[in-house]
């Protein structure tokens, strides 16, 4: 009886091993069977922006040294991403001055613009290792009067760059920012 409950006991011990290494297998799906897994080199991944409004409007409380554009916006949707090597990819939709005052009712609804940029503003290290804000901005893009447009560029990352904050921005203005 002894024997046999030592045999079971070996059995179930050979069973969690190789449950376990099964989930671990399962888990490490990006190994490459060479022993290097796939890493990512996504910095940033967002599924939305906040738009600039309320004490966010105008120069008064600029973020990372940006003041927000001189009236209220709203976005109807925004995704993108930001990569290790620089790569940015912002798709905005329904980037437009607000439906309320003191937005004119001729513009509320409207983008005014016809070109967006995007700033990726990160916390860093400066000369003498003291702490920085890095601003690094990309060229135009084509953005339609219903505030849609896709901006794909890359951009020079500062190193270290410390919680990075995308922008979606008009000439010296940001009108969106990642958060919610």
């Amino acid at each position: 009886m002894r024997k046999i409950g030592w045999v079971l006991a070996a059995l179930g011990s050979a069973a969690l091993v190789s449950t376990a290494a099964v989930q671990g297998a399962a888990a490490s799906s990006t190994d490459h069977g060479h022993g290097f897994r796939h890493r990512s080199d996504t910095v940033l991944r967002f599924d939305t922006m906040a738009p600039v409004t309320g004490p966010y409007v105008g120069t008064a409380n600029p973020l990372r040294g940006v003041p927000g554009g001189g009236l209220p916006w709203m976005i109807r949707s925004a995704k993108g991403s930001l990569e290790h090597d620089g790569r940015l990819v912002v798709r905005v939709r329904g980037l437009v001055l607000a439906d309320e005052a003191p937005v004119p009712a001729a513009l509320q609804g409207t983008n005014p613009l016809a070109d967006f940029q995007a700033i990726v503003s990160c916390q860093s290290i400066g000369a003498g290792g003291t702490a920085t804000v890095a601003n690094v901005t990309t060229g135009d893009f084509t953005a339609s009067p219903a505030g849609n447009s896709t901006i794909v560029a890359r951009v020079k990352l500062p190193r270290p760059c410390i919680a990075p904050i995308v922008f979606v921005t008009g000439p010296g203005i940001w009108l969106a920012a990642t958060g919610s």
